[in-house]
């Protein structure tokens, strides 16, 4: 590959970037008027401009995005996440158009971007499933019949659903209509298919996902798991790697899993299948998401492997030049999504301009961003300003190096999830690594953030007391 257009914006087309300049590849960027001067246009060798700045007349246009990539000659595509990353339509389209895709197959991204069809693909392989229904489900009266039978709390979601959309959870028979029509509502506008789902609610789970690999070989591997169950309507907000609930067996086995269940859809490339944990330690598959994954960067610094760059040897058809026993944990990884969210009145967005924008840097500190100082925050697209990682050798040091990391960093003139994170990184339920799906809802609310934010401050004050005094008596 000597050419590749990088079909998104922001923090991820720049980190794509980077990593193809590394390889002595060329990047052409296409931008909306919205993101003329970003710094992912800017670092390209080439930008071509899409179009107004929502993403219906800019990013999502994958026709002109392909013409784009013809005229500039570029050899391969890579989508990114969000925007086209898991639409097969386009895929196939690049893939005809004699453009290599950075990424899997159309018939994989089809199989798995189906909840129902992934549940049907990875039946032969004995992996562990929710029990729910096995087709997609519109009748409301015999959605309500199964449920009943299964028995409540019950999780209706959308078929094609993502990102929390189209789901909803009803803890009684008497909410199931009005939650079913509302499931159904939404997956209808989002997804145009109002094709729903129906299975047991796994109470208080732990949202575990592992990273799989693989190229046109028939070589497939795990890179270990993220565990992703902080989040906040649904949507994750931290990461980590490896997860601190997980025994080497119980590693081995979810593993196994994710290799299975990507090879039940012929998987090529980068891509993450997703299961659930519960108390007892049972996992059950969710999906599996056909693209790179926001989360990616706790994984590379846990196994030193650049995702981006084995996604490109793949789709070059490089076969992978490391087998599973040459892979291992190395320390330990988290992530903040830091967005442009007031996160003490319910995650709402927050616009503005980055009057202060300052990020950490160190040892072991990576900031996945796209803004700089003086840029407004677009209203058009996803909240998030970058991606904090952190890395130490064991789980509590790298905690610590989060916290300082959130310390350090200075952002003024919007509200964002740093205050959340530094809540998190303190809170003993996160830190004993037992924390679940339901940590936002259980611990998180204005009061109790300013409770940690006031004994934080008293403990600092101690601290900074007793430093001197104890100078004081030394130069006496």
């Amino acid at each position: 590959m000597q050419k590749l257009l990088v079909a998104n914006r922001g923090e991820i087309a720049l980190r794509i970037m980077r990593t193809t300049r590394k390889m002595g590849i060329q990047t052409v960027a296409v931008y909306s008027e919205a993101d003329r001067n970003a710094p992912f246009v800017l670092f390209a060798d080439e930008a071509y401009l899409l179009g107004p700045p929502p993403s219906n007349q800019s990013y999502l246009l994958g026709d002109k995005i392909i013409d784009i990539a013809l005229k500039a000659g570029a050899d391969g595509i890579h989508p990114g996440y969000g925007f086209l990353s898991e639409n097969a339509v386009f895929a196939q389209a690049v893939t005809d158009a004699g453009i290599s895709f950075v990424g899997p197959s159309p018939h994989a991204m089809r199989i798995m971007g189906s909840k129902l069809a992934a549940k049907e693909a990875v039946k032969g392989y004995d992996i562990p499933m929710v029990p729910g229904t096995d087709t997609a489900v519109t009748d409301i009266a015999e959605a309500k019949k199964l449920a009943d039978e299964m028995g409540y709390p019950v999780l209706i979601k959308a078929s094609a659903g993502g990102g929390g959309k189209g789901m909803r959870i009803v803890d009684k028979p008497a909410d199931f209509v009005s939650m079913m029509e509302r499931a159904q509502s939404e997956a209808r506008a989002s997804f145009g298919d109002d094709a729903v789902f129906v299975e047991k609610y796994i109470v208080s789970p732990k949202h575990i996902e592992i990273q799989v690999l693989a190229d046109k070989q028939g070589n497939t591997l795990h890179l270990f798991e993220r565990d992703c169950s902080v989040q906040r309507r649904h949507q994750k907000v931290v990461e980590e790697a490896p997860s601190a609930i997980l025994t080497p067996d119980l590693r081995q086995r979810m593993g196994q899993a994710a290799i299975n269940v990507a090879k039940a859809c012929q998987y090529e490339g980068a891509g993450t299948v997703e299961f659930l944990v519960d108390k007892d330690r049972n996992f059950y598959f969710l999906e599996m998401n056909t693209r790179l994954q926001v989360e990616h960067p706790v994984t590379e610094m846990i196994t030193g492997l650049d995702l981006v760059e084995q996604q490109i040897r793949v789709a070059d058809g490089q076969p992978l030049a490391f087998a599973q026993a040459d892979l291992k944990i190395h320390g330990h990884a988290f992530e903040l999504r830091v967005y442009a969210e007031d996160s003490a009145h319910d995650f709402l967005p927050s616009t503005g301009t980055l009057t202060t924008y300052q990020v950490p840097e160190g040892e072991g500190v990576r900031v996945d961003d796209g803004f700089r100082e003086g840029m407004d925050i677009p209203i058009y697209y996803d909240p998030m300003i970058s991606k904090l990682a952190v890395w130490a050798p064991t789980r509590k040091a790298a905690a610590q190096k989060m916290l300082q990391a959130i310390n350090e960093y200075q952002i003024k003139g919007i509200e964002t999830t740093l205050p959340f994170g530094k809540f998190v990184f303190r809170h003993p339920a996160f830190l004993s690594g037992e924390f679940t799906t339901h940590f936002v809802k259980n611990y998180f609310n204005q009061e109790q953030a300013e409770k940690q934010n006031e004994q934080a401050a008293h403990l600092a004050a101690k601290v900074g007391l007793h430093l001197y005094l104890k100078q004081k008596r030394i130069l006496k």
